[in-house]
């Protein structure tokens, strides 16, 4: 039992042994991707250890209840299970270790190595978390700058703050987290990779991130081929990640690619469990989920800011399919990424005037404002005659403002793109906006 121990402390993420109950159940059914089990008391979120023939003992969690029978989901991939396995309860709970080894360091969602280096080792601490009170939490006050032009000068977030990046595929959507990782001035960059192809996960470390990025990150990958579960809990790994290094009195920055595939694998699993569909498939529990995940960011009572950049899949560039529309009541503000502006090869395809951050009056001066306001309405008015220019249905001399939103558009256009080897911190980016009128 000692080395059975030990493998499942590895899995687990953790240094010590592992307690096994004293009451074992047995496995009556597989449906899917549920195990059914009866014989002994299970408390939902509670792991056990499931024998199985020739492949070792099996990981797996309490998802739900019927009755006397208890649901239990795997952690990977499952082969050798047959009617009537021994399932042992585990009598210890799930902890992380954490501390300023983890910097630098690619894991997968139980805090196992996928770089080639160690397991990670430091001070053990629980993955779940109690809510905060909203009235501890520090109110948002400063401005984050994340070295992104636009962002920081027309949709400035604020530390603590939730932002959405609603795109389809293939807009760009790594490429500005990426660039945010790089450039922020957070001191710790929690980056969960959730439900993406596998493929994606290297390239994002070697292309997007790179070395300056990943020295100070901590990336959780769990892929598209991994369980449900594991998916879910990859998430709550970088939130709980996100959530000790805040308390520690830093500022973070967690960037979770995607929103839209952690509620996908909510969705599996509660489907898997017998929940009935709702909207468009989705169970009810998905938008509770998605809720408690989101509030997990944000401020803590101490002088750390936690801030939070989600990626929201616009399947078919369809802004109002239920995960976007729930997405956009539960954050703090919304980045929209439009396909024509990546077609045209205007990067970062962010359409400002779709796009809101929610507290930017907070975390800026007035003159600050002043100035986005007027690039944003000289880049609305323009797009009412870009499709006049080429034509020559435009004439000018009748709207001065419209005038003034084609004679200005190039230089506007020209301060809304960047170089993703290029940083634009804070300072430049208001600087630079000024510049664009004069």
């Amino acid at each position: 039992m000692t080395a059975l121990s030990e493998r499942l402390s590895r899995a687990a993420g953790k240094l010590g042994e592992v307690e096994l109950g004293d009451v074992a159940g047995r496995l009556v059914r597989v449906t899917g991707l549920t195990l059914e089990v009866v014989g002994c008391r299970l408390v939902i979120g509670q792991r056990c250890l499931v024998d199985t023939k020739g492949s070792g003992p099996v990981l797996a969690e309490v998802v739900g209840f019927d009755r006397e029978t208890a649901f239990l989901m795997p952690y990977r991939t499952v082969s050798g299970l047959y009617s009537g396995a021994s399932v042992r309860p585990l009598e210890d709970e799930w902890r992380l270790p954490v501390g300023p080894a983890l910097l630098g360091r690619v894991l997968d969602g139980m805090m196992q190595p996928l770089d080639g280096g160690p397991p990670p080792a430091g001070e053990l601490i629980s993955l779940h978390s109690q809510p905060l009170n909203p009235l501890v939490r520090a109110p948002i006050k400063a401005p984050l700058d994340v070295g992104v032009r636009a962002l920081n000068a027309l949709l400035t977030p604020g530390k603590g703050q939730r932002l959405g990046i609603f795109a389809g595929p293939g807009v760009g959507k790594s490429v500005l987290m990426g660039m945010m990782t790089r450039y922020t001035q957070a001191q710790v960059v929690i980056v969960g990779l959730i439900g993406e192809r596998g493929r994606e996960v290297r390239e994002f470390i070697e292309d997007a991130l790179g070395p300056e990025g990943l020295s100070r990150a901590v990336v959780i990958a769990a892929p598209a081929d991994q369980s449900p579960l594991l998916r879910l809990r990859a998430a709550e790994v970088c939130h709980r990640l996100a959530e000790y290094y805040r308390d520690q009195g830093q500022d973070v920055l967690l960037l979770m690619d995607s929103f839209t595939r952690y509620a996908q694998a909510q969705r599996e699993l509660a489907l898997a469990i017998g929940e009935p569909p709702a909207t468009r498939g989705y169970p009810p529990s998905v938008f509770a989920a998605l809720t408690r995940l989101a509030e997990r960011a944000g401020n803590g009572s101490g002088n750390g800011s936690l801030s939070a950049f989600y990626t929201v899949l616009s399947e078919g560039d369809d802004q109002q399919d239920p995960v976007s529309d729930a997405a956009r009541a539960i954050l703090d503000g919304h980045i929209v990424l439009s396909r024509s502006l990546a077609e045209a090869g205007h990067y970062p395809a962010i359409d400002i005037n779709a796009s809101i951050s929610r507290v930017m009056q907070q975390v800026t001066d007035g003159e600050h404002r002043q100035w986005a306001l007027r690039l944003k309405r000289l880049l609305s008015r323009y797009q009412q005659v870009r499709e006049l220019l080429p034509l020559g249905g435009y004439q000018p001399g009748q709207d001065p403002e419209l005038d003034e939103s084609v004679r200005r558009y190039p230089a506007i256009a020209a301060f809304l793109q960047q170089d993703t080897h290029q940083a634009a911190d804070f300072a430049g980016a208001v600087a630079a906006l000024k510049e664009v009128f004069n």
